[in-house]
């Protein structure tokens, strides 16, 4: 079956990044033989140039200007919302692809359950891998997605979910679930909660070895404050939680919150402090989130838990020897 693909890359001030990566995305298209395709840039308010690079280097992307800063999820929604092909590519403009990448991966969406599927991330100068598929740890009501596997026998794994570095998805499944819920603006934890919003109504997130793409850590969020980093992290963990934890467990993690709260205030920790203010404002938000991703449960009549997500990943590697990093 011939796939088309939309390619979406958000930006804000990458100027360097696309003059460096953007060849290897047509490349990378082209020698997997995808002919018909095409790249979408949301532009998140950039002051570096970004917007005249592009039309006039790539008059033929597809450029979508905001006038204010979105942050991630606001900005990628905007090219999401706005391809027209059958898959969407949600790609960082400092991932380089390498050629064929798509090769390995447009047989998973031969299979009618297939949300999507990212490759291994490399570093740019050595083979080291930096992202792999997301293991999924989950201990009383704490949600834990920084671990990656990689398994020897096997190139294909399950994926707690899908990094937005390099993220290949089934549109239509993407538009169903409205894309990255914008509350975790302006980064970390979009990429997670989509995740589990895809698996919770019966979908499947893959992880693919042999599809290969280099990058290096973190560069954009890399240029933020440190402490401003850590309070929306933070408050984004908490976000996380609340939306995806349902009862018994869902009280339990308050209860642990409200004594952890506390406890840092007790030790002078500001920042933790500040995570929570900004959750507690926005509780109204969270609520809406949770409200509304439970009414596609049910119009699905798919209703799994976070639980049952971990258990089903686990269960496909149990007789498997598999390397956590």
């Amino acid at each position: 079956m011939n796939h088309t693909i939309s390619v979406v890359i958000p930006n804000y001030n990458g100027k360097h990044l696309l003059q460096t990566n953007l060849p290897s995305v047509y490349t990378s298209l082209q020698s997997s033989g995808i002919s018909d395709f095409e790249i979408i840039i949301p532009d998140d308010a950039s002051t570096d140039n970004s917007v005249h690079f592009i039309k006039s280097n790539y008059p033929e992307i597809i450029l979508i200007e905001n006038k204010t800063n979105k942050g991630f999820a606001g900005n990628t929604n905007t090219g999401i919302f706005k391809a027209q092909k059958e898959l969407v590519l949600i790609l960082n403009s400092d991932v380089n692809l390498t050629e064929g990448y798509f090769k390995s991966l447009l047989k998973y969406f031969d299979e009618p359950d297939t949300f999507g599927v990212t490759g291994r991330i490399i570093g740019l100068d050595s083979d080291k891998i930096q992202d792999g598929a997301k293991y999924p740890k989950y201990h009383f009501g704490n949600i834990s997605s920084t671990t990656n596997y990689i398994c020897k026998y096997r190139t294909s794994l399950y994926s707690l979910f899908l990094t937005g570095a390099n993220a290949l998805i089934d549109r239509e499944k993407l538009i169903e679930l409205k894309g990255y819920d914008e509350i975790f603006n302006p980064y970390y934890g979009e990429d997670v909660d989509l995740g589990l919003r895809a698996w919770r109504i019966g979908y499947k997130c893959y992880y693919e070895h042999n599809a290969i793409c280099r990058h290096p850590n973190s560069a954009t969020i890399k240029k933020e404050p440190p402490e401003k980093v850590k309070i929306i992290s933070g408050r984004n963990k908490m976000y996380l939680h609340f939306i995806h934890l349902n009862g018994f467990e869902q009280i339990f993690y308050l209860i642990k919150l409200f004594i952890k709260v506390i406890l840092k205030a007790i030790l002078l920790d500001i920042k933790y402090l500040k995570s929570f203010r900004m959750f507690i404002n926005s509780m109204s938000s969270c609520a809406f989130s949770r409200k509304s991703y439970s009414e596609l449960q049910q119009a699905k009549n798919v209703c799994l838990s976070v639980r049952d997500v971990v258990a089903l990943i686990n269960e496909s590697n149990k007789e498997y020897q598999i390397e956590k990093f």
